[in-house]
């Protein structure tokens, strides 16, 4: 981390977990435990009908509440999406975008990526765009070379001065769920390289302003070597953000000197 240039953003992605009561049981424990310590922003992301229940149970501290996805299109004939104005309607702040599920499952490529990070910009929301590569892909050895076209395409027509509102998550998908984890010093590689890219399209002043996740199982065993890596700016957690204890650990890796 370096919070002389760019801030520290820990955020929990629920995926499709968790009813509204859930929610607010969640935030009722995780309250009692959050450090006094403000070094990082804190993020839950929730499905699309928890968020008022979020934003209800959250109100009283500092987590903020954000989305999971969001259709590219204003509006229209799209049943079952959600558009950006809509979770800007809710005072939502943060989105995220290309998901390696949403990839997978959804067929999100990196050109609706592309639609889904302006459409979140334009609406004035902070996209947290997820990179990553295969297992198959990594052990080809075109991990940069993916990671590179994923992060150009997905910032294709972005201006340099919208990047302060620009979050990246590296998320490799060999070390999601599998019970593998990137080593601290895989997972800073590929940050520097995704922040090398932005450099060389928008310059060092925003290359070093941006934030850049590690995505790849972050929990409550490994956050506190991961987060020491200089180019590791926080979090995108999935199964340890269900958990407050080990949600609350992640937090305070996140705050260490």
């Amino acid at each position: 981390m370096n919070r002389r240039y760019r801030k520290t953003l820990i955020a929990g992605n629920w995926k499709m977990n968790k009813t509204a009561s859930e929610t607010k049981a969640f935030a009722d424990e995780l309250k009692t435990m959050l450090p006094k310590a403000k070094w990082c922003d804190i993020l839950i992301c929730a499905p699309f009908i928890n968020i008022p229940a979020a934003q209800k149970a959250f109100k009283d501290c500092r987590v903020q509440v954000g989305a999971e996805n969001l259709h590219f299109e204003a509006s229209g004939a799209y049943t079952g999406e959600v558009s950006a104005a809509m979770l800007k309607d809710l005072g939502v702040k943060y989105v995220i975008i290309g998901h390696s599920e949403r990839r997978q499952y959804w067929n999100d490529d990196d050109i609706i990526v592309n639609k889904k990070a302006k459409a979140a910009i334009e609406a004035g929301l902070y996209p947290i765009i997820c990179v990553g590569e295969s297992l198959e892909q990594r052990e080809l050895g075109i991990t940069k070379e993916l990671i590179d076209l994923q992060v150009k395409t997905a910032l294709a027509g972005i201006p340099a001065e919208k990047m302060r509102h620009v979050v990246i998550a590296y998320e490799p998908v060999w070390a999601i769920g599998t019970g593998r984890t990137a080593t601290p010093e895989q997972a800073n590689e590929v940050n520097c390289e995704i922040r090398t890219v932005i450099r060389k399209l928008y310059g060092a002043r925003v290359a070093r302003s941006v934030t850049i996740l590690y995505g790849g199982s972050m929990n409550d065993k490994n956050a506190y070597e991961l987060l020491a890596q200089p180019d590791i700016d926080g979090g995108l957690i999935g199964g340890a953000a269900l958990k407050p204890g080990a949600f609350t650990t992640i937090i305070n890796a996140a705050n260490q000197e």
